[in-house]
């Protein structure tokens, strides 16, 4: 199913499951959905699993919204006890979205449907309020922890049989531009991975980034991730710059906002740091993800100026993130949409296209995992893997068989709503060309590779056998760079790679 379709069945009141591959446009026709119901004048409630979710679109956890918090049954006397303001949220709502459905689980569907029905009185499914679900059940399970009740899918909850919705599964790839990668992850959702696949993943461990100054790294432990950004903060010379944020609302709102905004409290930046946008430009000038550094700062304000990768020069100015809930705002962090870039992990790497990244998964500890890094990317020439493990190529058989389900259910929706896009009514939705054909990332190697051939190409025997003899034989980086069609940073690199840190003066 195409976006058009998903947005128009969404529009006509019918309650949905938003799904599809990463990359395939599901945060963005969400954020279509939300601004055109809203504009039409309907309650729309806006929640996900997790707090980072729900920043991204603006709205509050599912658990808040229903006021359910971390209960595992709905208690006697529910809707009597409930606050007066949670219970007009609840009331008025004409719309809920649930952003990340995969993670929760079915009893707890199950709970926020039997919650509606006591606060509105209606013994309809979610008392009648229409239902946007969004998510991909191949990329984070609900997880199970042994001290509360155990649970799945919510496709296998009492509500989702009576509630049967429409299933909008986005077919489209705005993301990835690449056959190789495309089929690698296709390969992975149809648990299909063929020793070739493998393998071209591994050649990707051997190759180096031309420019790795200024490239992401993802690894899958916070600590990791801490480490790399603090150690190569520090080896910049100049002074930092510290930029604190500033709020509104109580303090436990704030508390709450706080752990899904990727922008840190105290922002600390030197000039030529790497660093990364958090969040989407209303101009569009860079989006949530994109890459940048540090050229200087603005005279009088010290606000950064920040060159991106997709050549833009921008002005970062603090952005505001809000806890609302439904139509309320609870609280608000201001701060320079930022963080340092050199590393970041892959759960909070969700939701965002990287124009490069160096990816570690050797210590993926989760199916799914290897799926939501690898699709981060565009292509395979920007992907630079430091080594995988055999978790990182498995997804969960459940979720598969799920999706097979899910599928099959689309086609049959796709024809029954087809008449929505047909009448000539349709709301037009844009399609960004850029992450269709390609943008700047490619562009940038094939001028690379006007003057050096062999440019994001993996090292082989060969060539590993000519440097060396080279290197040996007293030729310098520039006689080796002409030689073998590579930059002289990526010589520099294998050269320390072969020989050790200090060979290279």
């Amino acid at each position: 199913m195409n976006q058009a379709l998903a947005l128009e069945i969404m529009l006509a009141g019918e309650s949905v499951l938003l799904t599809g591959p990463a990359g395939s446009g599901k945060t963005y026709v969400l954020n279509q959905f939300i601004k055109l119901a809203k504009r039409d004048g309907k309650h729309v409630s806006v929640t996900a699993t997790t707090g980072l979710a729900a920043t991204h679109l603006g709205g509050t956890t599912i658990h808040s919204w229903s006021g359910l918090g971390v209960l595992d049954y709905v208690p006697q006397g529910f809707a009597e006890h409930l606050a007066k303001g949670r219970k007009e949220i609840i009331e008025s709502a004409d719309v809920l979205i649930i952003d990340e459905i995969s993670m929760l689980h079915d009893y707890r569907l199950d709970m926020i449907d039997e919650a509606c029905r006591l606060v509105r009185k209606k013994d309809e499914p979610f008392g009648g309020i229409q239902i946007i679900m969004s998510g991909d059940f191949y990329q984070l399970p609900p997880i199970n922890r042994g001290d509360s009740r155990a649970g799945g899918f919510v496709v296998h909850s009492n509500v989702w049989q009576e509630l049967d919705p429409v299933i909008c599964y986005l077919s489209e790839q705005h993301r990835q531009d690449d056959d190789t990668l495309l089929d690698i992850l296709t390969a992975l959702r149809d648990g299909d991975i063929r020793r070739h696949h493998a393998e071209i993943l591994l050649e990707r461990v051997n190759v180096e980034p031309e420019d790795a100054e200024n490239i992401t790294e993802l690894h899958t432990v916070n600590v990791d991730v801490d480490t790399i950004n603090a150690k190569r903060l520090a080896t910049l010379p100049g002074d930092e710059l510290h930029y604190t944020q500033t709020t509104t609302g109580s303090a436990n709102y704030v508390e709450n906002l706080q752990r899904s905004v990727l922008a840190p409290s105290t922002l600390i930046l030197k000039q030529g740091a790497l660093v990364m946008s958090v969040k989407n430009s209303p101009d569009r000038r860079y989006v949530n993800g994109s890459i940048g550094t540090v050229m200087e700062f603005e005279r009088g304000s010290d606000f950064p100026i920040v060159e991106f990768q997709n050549g833009k020069v921008v002005t970062m100015m603090p952005d505001t993130w809000e806890l609302r809930d439904g139509d309320k705002k609870r609280a608000s962090i201001s701060q320079i949409p930022l963080r340092l870039a050199w590393a970041i992990t892959v759960h909070k790497s969700q939701g965002m296209t990287l124009d490069a990244a160096r990816i570690d998964l050797r210590k993926a500890f989760v199916e799914g995992m290897g799926y939501v890094a690898l699709s981060r990317v565009k292509r395979l020439e920007s992907l630079f893997l430091s080594g995988i493990n055999r978790t990182a190529l498995q997804m969960s058989q459940d979720a598969r068989t799920i999706d097979e389900q899910l599928r099959t259910k689309t086609a049959r929706d796709a024809k029954r709503f087809q008449h929505l896009v047909a009448s000539g009514k349709a709301h037009a939705i844009e399609i960004k060309e850029d992450a269709r054909k390609g943008g700047s990332w490619a562009e940038k190697i094939e001028k690379m590779r006007q003057v050096h051939p062999n440019a994001y190409r993996p090292w082989t025997d060969e060539q590993d056998e000519l440097l060396k003899e080279k290197f040996q034989n007293g030729s310098g980086l520039k006689d080796l760079s002409r030689l073998l069609g590579r930059h002289e940073g990526s010589i520099k690199m294998r050269l320390e790679k072969i020989f050790g840190a200090d060979v290279v003066q």
